[in-house]
């Protein structure tokens, strides 16, 4: 006779116990994931730009495979001597006068934004003078005498009682503490060498930091567009047999929109340089060349960046006059109406058509969380979101065709 508590059971875990288990380690995997991102966010956001680069250089040696039937490896090479080559001659020849013409357009810049600051003032309106050399001093507070708030004063000062002498912030404890010490950028590896080389070698670190972060994304572009296939290969080995058919054609496409998006971006750009440096020395605005630049460079940042170059160029226009004050306003209002209305609609409306609110909405929520990185690179992420949503959600899962 068997007893029924002394029956024998199953070896093993049961189902439901096992997929419990399973469901549990995949949220935690998932919450360290996320945890980690988020820490290393701007190197996360450095890789990306390199791959951007790759993108663009793998688009023209695309290109350049439709009238030179070659290699691959060759094409790229000429690709990037072209591209080396420009950017040689670009500072050769004309890194003298935009250097000049900017550190006039500061100077300007400066002098009439004191001049609209006192006319506010007039008004009842106190906005707050900032010095330039005080910039980024009082990350952690308002304090006197350019002292962090947390951290240890500036000027030589004796650091308080409690806190190690030389430290220029307070870093936070525990782990976040230690994550936050590990999780270096490429690009800021240097910057602890500041406390050690005093207030002289900021600038010396500074240039460190910008060619450790350009030398990253070249080394990456480099990379990326020399065997696409091969990355891409070895992304889908990831993932399940059954989906990797449907995963090369999700990167396929990624890659796709990203390539038309760069190029009719940097049409846009040109053609708002262009006509922005032409339009101001017409006027006989100082800095002309610097200001058309700048315009240029600001339009790959959408919304935010026109209206940065906007502010910028008014101002500078102030110094000659009422009228050409408006000129300038004129020639502005008019690239930016080129822009929206000729350029956007027609270049971009293949790669990418998203609403102007949605993408401003989307660099507020990536400028809060990742800084400028996330503003600069909002619109690509965008692109990468986009093309994830329609082909998994839209085709895959409500069985709709996508548009575009």
């Amino acid at each position: 006779m068997a007893i029924p508590f002394l029956s024998a059971e199953p070896a093993g875990p049961r189902p439901r116990d096992w997929s419990l288990a399973v469901s549990g380690i995949a949220v935690v995997a998932f919450i360290a994931i996320l945890a980690l991102a988020w820490m290393a966010a701007s190197t996360l956001l450095l890789v990306f730009a390199g791959i951007l680069l790759g993108v663009f250089l793998d688009g023209l040696t695309r290109l350049l495979g439709k009238v030179l039937p070659a290699g691959r490896g060759l094409r790229l090479s000429l690709v990037s001597l072209v591209l080396a080559g420009l950017t040689l001659a670009l500072i050769a020849f004309g890194g003298a006068t935009i250097v000049q013409q900017g550190r006039d357009l500061g100077q300007t810049v400066a002098a009439q934004a004191g001049t609209v600051r006192d006319r506010l003032k007039d008004y009842g309106i106190d906005v707050p003078e900032i010095a330039p050399g005080k910039i980024g001093d009082n990350k952690g507070g308002g304090d006197k005498g350019g002292e962090n708030k947390g951290g240890a004063s500036g000027g030589g000062e004796a650091a308080p009682k409690g806190e190690e002498s030389g430290s220029s912030s307070q870093k936070p404890g525990g782990l976040a503490g230690l994550a936050s010490g590990a999780m270096k950028s490429p690009g800021s590896l240097l910057s602890d060498a500041g406390s050690v080389l005093g207030p002289a070698a900021t600038v010396v670190i500074g240039l460190f930091s910008a060619l450790g972060n350009a030398l990253v994304i070249v080394f990456l572009g480099l990379s990326v567009a020399a065997d696409p296939g091969a990355y891409r290969d070895g992304l889908v080995r990831f993932v399940p047999p059954a989906h990797r058919d449907r995963t090369t054609a999700l990167l396929d496409g990624m890659g796709e929109t990203l390539r038309h998006w760069l190029f009719g971006q940097l049409i846009t750009m040109a053609v708002i340089f262009l006509c922005t440096w032409a339009g101001l020395a017409f006027l006989g605005i100082g800095g002309a060349l610097i200001l058309g630049l700048q315009a240029g460079l600001l339009a790959f940042i959408p919304t935010i960046g026109p209206l940065i170059a906007g502010a910028v160029i008014v101002l500078a226009s102030l110094a000659s006059g009422t009228t050409a004050l408006l000129g300038a306003l004129g020639v502005y209002l008019a690239v930016q109406a080129l822009e929206s209305y000729g350029l956007t609609p027609f270049i971009q409306k293949r790669a990418l058509d998203i609403p102007p609110a949605t993408i401003f909405a989307g660099q507020l929520v990536l400028g809060v969380i990742f800084g400028l990185w996330g503003i600069a690179l909002a619109l690509p992420l965008m692109a990468v979101a986009k093309v994830m949503l329609a082909q998994l959600y839209i085709e895959d899962t409500l069985h709709e065709e996508a548009e575009g």
